[in-house]
């Protein structure tokens, strides 16, 4: 991504070490912000039209349109160097990761219509904001918390970073290296 890699380049000397050093978790935001977007637009078309009654479902089916595009984002660009599995084994161990996120982000939507009957009695302006707050908000935070650590610990993880064409065995790269291999120039 050369816009990035320019971005990065006209930071100052400490943010950019910062940056470099905590450059996956970065990527990884950038990735969980695009696949947001895609999320919300993918929710609200569903649960104002044809899922009004059943916004846990439009939640999930939204959750995991999300998450095949954060699968490829991830697996592409924000983990690139990491993992070292089978494509299979890989995407397998992701998928089940963030299934147990879409459940996560789907619980507080689910507790506040099954438990409290939210959903009674209000209009489409409080529906699409409490809807906001719980499934994009509150879920949000649960899933991407979970997501982060258990991709970095079991789909993609650092005792089997990938080498050669696809980047360095380096497992601590210094700045120099993290410039042109972490960005994508390797």
């Amino acid at each position: 991504m050369p816009f990035i890699d320019e971005l990065v380049a006209r930071l100052p000397e400490p943010i950019r070490r910062l940056t470099m050093r905590h450059h996956e978790l970065i990527k990884f935001a950038l990735v969980g912000g695009t696949t947001f977007v895609f999320d919300a637009a993918i929710f609200y078309a569903l649960s104002l039209t044809i899922l009004e009654p059943k916004p846990v479902i439009a939640k999930i089916i939204s959750g995991v349109l999300a998450t095949i595009l954060s699968y490829i984002l991830n697996r592409e660009w924000a983990f690139k160097n990491r993992g070292g599995r089978e494509r299979h084994h890989e995407a397998l161990l992701f998928f089940a990761i963030s299934g147990v996120a879409v459940i996560l982000q789907a619980t507080p939507l689910w507790i506040a219509n099954n438990m409290f009957d939210l959903r009674t009695n209000l209009d489409v302006t409080e529906v699409v904001v409490i809807d906001f707050i719980l499934g994009f908000i509150i879920g949000n935070l649960l899933g991407m918390g979970f997501r982060f650590w258990a991709l970095r610990k079991f789909a993609f993880p650092e005792e089997q970073l990938r080498g050669g064409d696809t980047g360095s065995t380096d497992v601590h790269p210094n700045l120099a290296e993290l410039n042109d291999e972490e960005l994508g120039h390797a």
